[in-house]
């Protein structure tokens, strides 16, 4: 008995030891998570945000609204969207990004679909990617907005079905999303961040949602393009771009294709408008001079960078798997090699990280500058410089090349103006436009966009944009 019970001390110490041992090891890999992501800051850094968007049809809308009769289940396949994963992350270990799953791309119960889905739960588990519901093609602009906030819901129990242990996405890859919708996410669902808004739409897509800034505010309960003013309309849920775009490229309406010889107001980041039109080498010199705007003199002028993206996982079928994920590592390869410190974050995460440092639009105040690529419609004779803060946004206009070559005022959107949004749509009468135009609009649309001087706008905006920056009138 005393040999036994020595033995069973020693046992029991040796266990005793490999347990306190384990719970030290898991204790320290813990803090080194919570560290990570306590010391993981808006300011003085650089993000990427990017979403692989799964669907059932080029056109989803919702489960029963398809504009485009397309089936692309077949397109879909575990293969295809693994090795868009893993292209990724072949020089991106620590990446991580979003999953967009329409409602029918979520309930649908073929084999491919059902593989799909548990895929992702395991990237979420492997990477810690989110995965989040994505309303099919602007909802806004086809669906009442109380049906949109139902079918938020009901995705929202499907995911968290989906990934079990109590999961919900801290982000919805929205499209468009009306202040309402956003309103819903945030009072209704504790949903903190959408992405709800491209900066840059107008005649893309079958509609137009232009006039918002183009990194993140808190949308007003009176339209989701302009920044909340005050108490009164705010909305406690950060508004997110989907796509980095060229802002030269921006300052048209719609596109005519994608290949170099035509335009595309959307051209920057996104595969299908750059990568596919241009092919690998000049898009791929198009997509980092789009980044550069961003991480060198936007992150000087801003205090952070950022650049976002979705990618549809059809695309590795219809444009080719080769291609598709080739252009997928050589633009995450060469964003880590140029800008080593660059953070692949999902749309949650880096939207929360901007609600941690802005409690209100108080205190942001976008600026950038751009010189055109040379390549396509990003002319290179020409300079843009954008002003975006709570109160509005400007875009200046110039073509460097020419010595005394007169700025010009190409966008005047007023935030401090009232707005509203469309009615409730239907599918059978949509609401197409949900642009924010005032004053004066990039696109040049109306006969009031022609461009003009800042000495040519009327005296109180002057006196408006001389408050924020007086320096454009010292000369």
């Amino acid at each position: 008995m005393k040999i036994t019970f020595i033995v069973f001390r020693l046992s029991s110490l040796k266990y005793f030891l490999l347990g306190v041992a384990l719970v030290f090891i898991n204790l320290g890999a813990n803090a080194q998570i919570a560290s990570s992501d306590t010391a993981l800051q808006l300011k003085g850094n650089r993000f990427v945000t990017l979403c692989i968007m799964i669907r059932t049809t080029p056109w989803e809308v919702s489960r029963d609204v398809k504009l485009h009769p397309r089936d692309e289940g077949d397109w879909h396949t575990l293969e295809g969207v693994r090795a868009l994963r893993e292209a990724f992350a072949k020089n991106n270990s620590d990446g991580r990004l979003t999953w967009g799953f329409t409602l029918n791309a979520l309930e649908d119960q073929r084999e491919n679909f059902k593989r799909i889905r548990d895929y992702v739960v395991d990237c979420h588990k492997k990477y810690g990617d989110e995965v989040s519901y994505f309303p099919g093609y602007f909802p806004a602009m086809y669906l009442p907005r109380e049906r949109v906030n139902r079918e938020i819901s009901e995705a929202l129990t499907l995911i968290s079905n989906m990934v079990g242990n109590g999961y919900r996405p801290q982000s919805i890859m929205g499209g468009f999303l009306s202040a309402d919708n956003l309103k819903y996410l945030a009072e209704k669902e504790n949903i903190h961040v959408a992405h709800a808004v491209i900066w840059s739409q107008h005649n893309i897509d079958g509609g137009g949602a232009d006039g918002s800034p183009s990194y993140p505010f808190y949308p007003s309960t009176e339209h989701f393009c302009k920044p909340a003013q005050g108490k009164a309309d705010f909305i406690d849920c950060v508004n997110l771009d989907g796509w980095t775009v060229d802002f030269i490229c921006a300052r048209q309406s719609g596109a005519n294709g994608h290949e170099i010889t035509g335009y595309n107001s959307r051209r920057g980041v996104g595969p299908i408008e750059t990568y596919k039109g241009w092919g690998l080498d000049l898009g791929h010199r198009e997509v980092m001079h789009t980044q550069a705007i961003h991480f060198d003199k936007g992150m000087e002028l801003n205090g952070f960078g950022w650049v976002t993206n979705i990618w549809e996982a059809q695309m590795v079928h219809e444009f080719g798997r080769e291609f598709i994920c080739e252009a997928m590592e050589k633009w995450v390869t060469d964003t880590k090699k140029r800008w080593p410190d660059t953070h692949f974050t999902s749309f949650g995460e880096f939207g929360n990280l901007w609600r941690k440092e802005h409690a209100s639009n108080e205190d942001w105040n976008y600026r950038f500058i751009e010189k055109g690529s040379g390549l396509g419609d990003s002319y290179n004779n020409l300079e843009i410089k954008w002003f975006m803060n709570k109160s509005f946004r400007l875009a200046l206009l110039r073509n460097w090349h020419k010595k005394e070559s007169p700025t010009y005022v190409i966008d005047f959107t007023r935030y401090d103006l009232s707005a509203r949004e469309p009615a409730d749509p239907s599918p059978n009468k949509p609401g197409k436009d949900w642009s924010l135009m005032n004053v004066l609009n990039q696109k040049g649309l109306r006969p009031q966009d022609k461009p003009k001087q800042l000495s040519e706008l009327a005296t109180n905006d002057q006196q408006l944009i001389k408050k924020y920056y007086p320096e454009l009138f010292s000369n």
